[in-house]
Order: C-alpha cells, then structure tokens, then sequence
C-alpha cells in the first residue's frame, strides 16, 4: 500500500530534522507524519483488516495529505469510521507488551522491505522511530505507554455536570522528543500530573478551525474551501465571527501569505485572496464599509508592486483594475448605490476600452443593462446588444444570460407566451451544450415563475419539480451539494405558496423548515422565503377573520417589500371598515406600481378600489376599473387575474340587476379558476354561481314569489361544494354566509329539516365569531 501512494508521502514540511512522539497523537495537533501514520497503521493491522477496511484506508489517505492540519479528535474519528482496529486503538486499549509487540514486529514486517523501502519517506520515517525508541529505558518506555494511554482517551472522556473533566496532557515537540535518552518525560509527568490545564483545542469543538500556524498550503487550502462554500453553500461555510477570527489569526501567522487563485463570483481572479475571502464574509452580514475596504486590498497588494505587468496590459496589475472597478460596481448594485455603482462601471468600461478587453467590456455591458433594470428604466435595447456581442465573442454565459433578461423583461411587458417558452427552450440547449448547470436552474426558475404569473398552477408545480429533482452538472466538492442556489429557494418558495393555496399548511411548513435550514436568516437568499413566510401567514389570518393577527405582519412585510406591504395594508384596512385609509394608500400604491410598470400589482389595486366602491353602492363606478383591469390582465396573459376580474364583474352585474348575463360571464371564468385557482377564489367563484342561479331561479329572500325548483337545487349543491372548500381553509366567515342562502334556500324548498340544521349551523358560527354578520350581497 505504502508504494501506491509514495508520491502522496512527500511533503517538504516532514524534513524538519526531528522525529517527535507526535506521531502516536500525544500532541494535540495531527502533524504533516500524519499520511505515514496512517500507513503504519494499516502496515500493521494489514492481517486483521477486511478488504473493504483496507480499499477506506487507502481512500482516506489523499484527502489527509491535501487537507490542513487536523485535531486529534478528528484524526481518530476519520480513521476509526475507516477501520475500527487499527494498532494504534489496540495500543491504546491494551497493555504494554501490546506496544512492545507493536514495535517488535515493526521492524521485521515483511512489507517494510518490499513496499515501504528504506529510502522513501515511510521507510525513513519508520527507520526514525524505531531508533529513538531503542534509546528509550524501561521506565521511559514506560512513561511512553501511559502518555500514550492518556492522551488517546482524553478525546472520549466527557465531563458530566458538575465535573472536571480528566487532566490532559500537555506537550510540546520538546516533551517527548523519541531521541533525547533522559528521563524527563516522567518526571515531567509526575509534576503536572496533579494541576494540569486543559488544551485549547480541547475547549473547542472538532467543526473549529485550527487557530495554530498553517503552511502556505494549508491556507491556500483553507481560503479555497471557504471561498467554495460562501459561493455553493454558504450554509455550510463557517459562520461570519468564525471565519473573521480565523482570517486575522491567518494573517498573524501568515503575514506575508498571498496566493493568485480565484475564487471570485464573477469568475475572475483575485490576487489577495485573504482579502477577497472577508470581502465575501463581510457580504453575508451587509457591512458596505468592511465590504468595500476588503475589496480594494484584494488588489492593491499588486498595484503596489508593480512588477507584473503594464498597467494597461491584458496580464498584470491593469487586469486587475479592470476587474477591481467591476466588482467595485457590482457590490454598490447590491446595496443599492445605483450613482457610485454607474461610476465605477464607467470607469471600468474606459479601462476595458484602452487595453481593448473584449471580454471585460461584455461583463460591464451586462451589468450596465442590470443597473439600468434595478433603476427601473427600459433596458431591452442594451439587453440585446449585449446578447449580440456575447454571441460573436462565443461567450455563451453571457449570451444567455442577457436572453433571461429578455424573457423576464418580455414577460413582464406583455410579450406573447410562446415567444417567451421558444426562446427560453433555445436558452436550455444552449445550456446543456456547455453544460451551464447555474444557467440550467435559473431558466427552471424562471419557467416556474412565469408559469405561475400567467396562472397556470399545474404547470408551474411540474417545472418546480424538475428543477428539485434534476442531477447538477456542477462538480460537487467539499460535500457541497447542490441545491442552495438562489434558484432553487425561488423554486422552494413557489412550491409553499402554491400548497397554501390549495389548504395544504402541514406541507407548507415542512417546506419552509427545510428553507430555514437550508438558507439561514444571515444568508443572502434568506429574504425569498421569510417574505414568502409572512404572505402565507398574513393570507392565512385573513382567510381565517383573524385580523388582528394579520394587521402586525404589514410591518415586516414592508420591510422586505414596500410594494407588498403597501397592498396588505389596505387590505386589512378595507377589512377593518376603514375605507378612507384604504383608498388612499390604494392612490398611493397605484402611483409608485405605474412608474415601477408592476402591472400585477396595478391590476390587484384596481379590483381593491372596485371593491371599495362597492361598500357605498358605487356598482356603476366600479365597472370601468373592472373593464381596464380585464383589459390590462388579458394584455399581459394573466389568466388567474383575468378569471378574477371577471368574477368581480360578474358581481357587480348581480348587483346591477342583470344576474342572467353575470351567470354567462361567469362560465367564461369558472373553467380556469377551478382548474388552476386557489381553495379561496374556487369557493368565491361556486358561492357567486350559487347567487347568480338563486337569482335567474327567481328566488327571493322574504320568501314570496315562485322560484324555479331546478336552479334552487342546483344552487344548493353549488353551496354545499363551496363549503367545503371554506372548510379546507377554516374560513368562518365564509361558512356563516353559505349557511345563511343554504337555509333561506331549503326553506323555500320545503325542506324543514335542512332549513333547521342549516340554521343551527349558522347561529353556532355566528355565535363563535363574535361579530356582526356584513350583508351577504355586499361582498364577493
């Protein structure tokens, strides 16, 4: 075994001249031996391990020799998931002539002349040991095994409350040195025995990074694996505190440490990678001044030199302005500096332009079209140069992501369906060609998104999945898996509104569990799903009446979406009979979504002001913002507010008197609402119909007259259908007014027993409620 892996054994940090104890874990800190360890270990235990033990054991040894410096703890956990017995557990746990018999048989195993040669640095290591451990007395051997004994089981001995836990050793390359012949390690001992303080290491817990002096491979090492994972999963990386302390104690070991690797979101290198790391944790806690500080000396360490390169070059330090000036700009995007953002971006376009950077001058072009969307402003044309140019440079990330650009910007200005889904199908060739797996999952994402605008329920449920159970393309490193990108936590959160919708919460809060737990508070994404928490909440209470749990939630709301939280606060206004107020923060609304052209938004406003016309008996004046808001939603291809316009205008034509033509315009609605639709808009749109077929039958509720015995039925069934999907969602309020018409209803039927049971049904609800019943013909 040690001669398939000889390459891996060398490391230049071995030949430090000294061959300490440290090998057997008696320092706490695993040393660079520990690749030979492992060898010896598995030379020595190769009679009583399975073939399966040995195939873990070999697999094991790569990532030891690349990875940092490990803890004891975690040295002994890696091994023993491996093989459990190994000589060093035997050792541990046996007696002395256990050790004797380890280092008897050391020097005659048949593999230490044939696999690990003398020569190679197992064979010398192994030569090492074995004469230092020769000049050792009895009573130094002896000393030897307890230490050994000690230290070994100090990592599983736990302290109950209460109690000091057993001392532990502390030992330096000095306290047991294998070529010193003196006796000093027990003695040594024997002093410390009795007041012996802990380890820092022992303090911390094994996921703790090392705080001890690491190789510039070890750190390279470090700052790539943290890089990875505030990129691929931020989750997973070490938290902000953490990692900040770990990186200042990496620079007072390694002051001088700096490597040319790159770890950069942007996909460009980063000179100082120690600085790009902070400038990435400082990202996670929206602190803009450590932020952009720590970007800045990502690339001022070469400026300063000034030696590798012309300042106007393609390499060197000119490179690294242009880049520095973009990502400059890109950071002020993301707070929200839209001024100091267009005048780094101007700067590194006139930078680009001078070296003639083709490529730079894409990436700046692609972010001059997302400044110009953030701000609001028409960007299709910028957008298309952009998808041009990438395209003629054969930079197919770029080309497509300029196309999403344009799909969402088409979907959202009213552009045809199937022009959207064509140019988002050649998108996803083009994806799986280069095998662009973060573009794949956006354009799933975005599919979703769409699908859901357009009201297509069943389709947008379908795409959601697919993206959930589709395979990454990414190369998986680190454990990283996956699934933590932005996409899939747009995905996660389509998928919690679309089963709240249906009723379904116990599935909703496991779904939002998981986003909790897979997007953390601290982490950007977060956002995604603590608004799409508190929109369920809020619809939930006042699906439910709860209005005065409801009315909190407008705050947080407001916090993440001013726009969001506008429109839920005239909600419960409206709800609370406060009409005025309601009205005009519905004005207010309005304004700022026109000049932010939020046509959904627009739309949801002009069927709240309708609504509010309605309460003083303004059908008349509703119906032109009814007509202008059917007109903009089938303009824009939005079937599920479409459907629900027309069941407001079907409202107000009962209201008007006309209930004949309100049941035509309501077959038009009634298909796709209950296809597609929410539990809520199914059971507005049955008790409408209900109304609508009481009121062509005749009906009328002083009971005079003859009512069309056919329809009366039929609006029955439609009612008890209705209740149950009120049912579904515990809406009380709702139930009271079906059972109201269904006793008026089976009352003029003749029906005495349902009458009674209908009734009795309504005054326990009306009962628990608490609150005067609105008349039943005043609301959707």
């Amino acid at each position: 075994m040690a001669s398939v892996h000889e390459s891996l054994y060398f490391n230049p940090m071995m030949t430090n001249g000294v061959v300490h104890a440290n090998v057997f874990g008696i320092k706490d800190w695993v040393s660079p031996y520990k690749i030979s360890v492992l060898a010896l270990l598995y030379e020595m235990s190769a009679s009583k391990v399975s073939l399966p033990e040995r195939r873990r054991l070999n697999k094991l040894i790569l990532p030891l020799q690349q990875g940092p410096d490990l803890t004891l703890g975690q040295f002994l956990k890696m091994v023993e998931e491996c093989c459990p017995q190994t000589a060093l557990h035997e050792m541990a746990n046996g007696e002395l002539k256990d050790m004797e018999y380890f280092f008897s048989t050391l020097s005659t195993h048949p593999s230490f002349d044939t696999e690990a040669y003398k020569t190679s640095v197992v064979g010398l290591f192994m030569r090492h040991m074995l004469l230092a451990y020769n000049k050792l007395s009895f009573s130094q051997v002896y000393k030897l095994y307890k230490s050994l004994q000690q230290y070994y089981h100090s990592h599983y001995a736990k302290p109950t409350d209460g109690q000091v836990s057993l001392p532990v050793l502390v030992a330096d390359d000095s306290d047991m040195d294998l070529t010193s012949i003196e006796d000093t390690v027990g003695d040594r001992m024997d002093k410390e025995e009795l007041d012996t303080p802990l380890h820092e290491s022992e303090l911390r817990n094994d996921n703790t990074p090392s705080r001890g002096p690491l190789s510039q491979k070890q750190a390279e090492y470090f700052l790539a694996r943290q890089a990875y994972l505030l990129k691929n999963d931020e989750n997973k990386a070490l938290k902000p505190a953490a990692l900040q302390e770990e990186l200042n104690n990496m620079l007072k070991f390694n002051p001088d440490f700096a490597e040319a690797v790159s770890p950069s979101v942007l996909r460009q290198p980063a000179r100082d990678v120690q600085h790009y790391l902070n400038y990435l944790n400082s990202l996670r806690v929206q602190d803009i001044f450590l932020s952009a500080h720590s970007l800045l000396h990502c690339f001022d360490r070469l400026i300063l030199s000034g030696n590798e390169g012309k300042s106007n070059g393609d390499e060197g330090y000119g490179r690294s302005l242009r880049y520095a000036a973009l990502n400059l700009a890109s950071l002020h995007c993301r707070f929200g500096h839209y001024q100091q953002a267009d005048l780094a971006l101007q700067e590194a376009i006139r930078m680009a332009q001078e070296s003639n950077d083709h490529v730079c001058l894409q990436h700046c072009l692609s972010w001059l079209y997302t400044l110009e969307q953030m701000r609001g402003s028409d960007s299709t044309v910028l957008t298309e140069d952009s998808v041009k140019m990438a395209a003629h440079f054969c930079l197919p990330y770029l080309a497509s992501l300029g196309i999403q650009s344009l799909v969402q910007q088409g979907a959202t200005q009213g552009k045809s369906a199937h022009k959207l889904m064509d140019a988002l199908k050649d998108t996803d060739i083009l994806h799986w060609k280069h095998s662009l797996s973060e573009l794949i999952e956006i354009s799933l994402a975005q599919t979703t998104s769409i699908w859901r605008m357009y009201g297509k329920s069943t389709m947008a449920l379908q795409q959601a999945q697919l993206l959930l159970n589709m395979s990454s393309l990414e190369p998986v490193n680190f454990s990283v898996q996956q699934n933590n990108t932005e996409a899939f936590a747009v995905a996660l959160c389509h998928l919690a509104e679309l089963h709240a919708e249906q009723g379904l919460y116990s599935a909703v809060s496991e779904i939002l569990q998981h986003l909790k737990e897979q997007f953390p508070p601290h982490t950007q994404h977060a956002k995604l799903w603590m608004l799409c928490d508190l929109k369920i909440q809020f619809e939930r209470h006042m699906n439910e009446g709860k209005y005065h749990l409801a009315e909190p939630l407008v705050t947080a709301i407001s916090a993440l979406n001013k726009s969001e939280g506008l429109y839920r606060k005239a909600q419960v206004l409206k709800a609370l009979n406060r009409s005025t107020e309601a009205y005009d923060v519905l004005q207010r609304l309005q304004a700022r979504c026109e000049k932010t052209k939020s046509t959904e938004v627009v739309i949801r406003v002009m069927l709240s002001t309708a609504e509010l016309h309605w309460e003083s008996s303004g059908f008349s004046t509703a119906l032109p913002l009814l007509l202008q808001a059917l007109a903009l939603a089938r303009q824009h291809h939005l079937q599920a507010l479409a459907s629900e316009t027309i069941l407001h205008l079907a409202f107000t034509q009962l209201m008007l008197g006309v209930p004949e033509q309100a049941l035509s315009v309501l077959h038009e609605a009634i298909e796709p609402v209950l296809a597609h639709g929410a539990v809520m808009d199914k059971g507005r749109a049955l008790m409408l119909t209900a109304r609508c077929q009481m009121a062509v039958a005749g009906f009328k509720s002083n009971g005079q007259g003859q009512a069309d015995v056919r329809l009366a039925v039929l609006a029955v069934d439609t009612l008890k259908e209705a209740a149950s999907y009120f049912s579904r969602l515990s809406c009380k309020e709702r139930l009271r007014d079906v059972h109201y018409l269904l006793a008026q209803l089976h009352h003029s039927l003749g029906q005495t027993a349902l009458r009674n049971k209908s009734a009795m049904l309504f005054r326990l609800l009306d009962q628990e409620l608490q609150s005067p019943a609105p008349p039943v013909s005043m609301r959707l």
